[in-house]
């Protein structure tokens, strides 16, 4: 498929997907100076944020579909217009659940235990999530600051684990919040990564997973919807 048939089946994303409508709110003077458009452009970093693909993997799909550039490209337009993608996705996001389900998972990185602090609403919406290397009231505190932050409400409940962490956080940063600690609750955030087929629960996180745990994750979770009469 020749360059043109790409830009005009991105084009059509525009028009239906969410990610490629971002172009609209940034400066045309962003993209001044770039060989591709920024249909091209904006494609290949959903790419990559989307489906945890390497640099490389993006640049063959890309040559796939006809498109020729190098993974170094893609690397430099995902870390100058990957976050203000993931910023006009986060502002667009509808508001969100006031029940928050909360848990931890383990994680391997480089060889250290560290534990990935994950939030979801009552309707499966990831809130935010957030890497530290301890489970204590400090890291608790930690995440629940970062949950208000970036919300900007107070939920009116918290369901968790039995983690004493969480209750002795919650005292200090939402004593006016209901707070739901039982083994036995169906707790969305641990249901949300349940392993399948017999996989382990701790897991080895990859240099993408840390960098999409912060900033990037509207982006990563966001869709383009394509025609289905378009093929890419």
């Amino acid at each position: 498929m020749s360059e043109r048939s790409v830009l005009s089946t991105c084009g059509k994303a525009d028009k239906y997907g969410m990610l490629m409508s971002m172009k609209k709110n940034i400066p045309d003077s962003l993209y001044k100076g770039y060989r591709f458009p920024p249909e091209i452009i904006g494609y290949s970093v959903w790419l990559y944020f989307r489906f945890s693909l390497s640099f490389r993997d993006v640049e063959e799909i890309m040559a796939e579909r006809g498109v020729v550039l190098t993974y170094e490209t893609i690397r430099q337009w995902c870390l100058k217009f990957g976050q203000r993608y993931a910023n006009e996705i986060k502002c667009r996001r509808p508001h969100t659940g006031d029940t928050w389900h909360l848990d931890e998972v383990f994680l391997k990185i480089n060889g250290k235990q560290h534990y990935l602090w994950r939030a979801v609403d009552q309707y499966g919406n990831v809130l935010d999530i957030l890497v530290q290397s301890r489970r204590n009231k400090r890291a608790a505190k930690k995440f629940f600051r970062k949950l208000l932050k970036g919300l900007q409400y107070v939920p009116r409940v918290i369901v968790t684990d039995q983690l004493a962490s969480y209750a002795a956080a919650k005292k200090e940063i939402l004593s006016s919040v209901g707070h739901r600690q039982h083994k036995g609750l169906n707790n969305r955030a641990e249901n949300s990564h349940r392993p399948r087929d017999n996989e382990s629960e701790s897991c080895v996180v990859s240099n993408h997973l840390v960098m999409l745990s912060a900033s990037f994750l509207p982006l990563a979770r966001s869709w383009i919807i394509f025609d289905q009469s378009d093929t890419i």
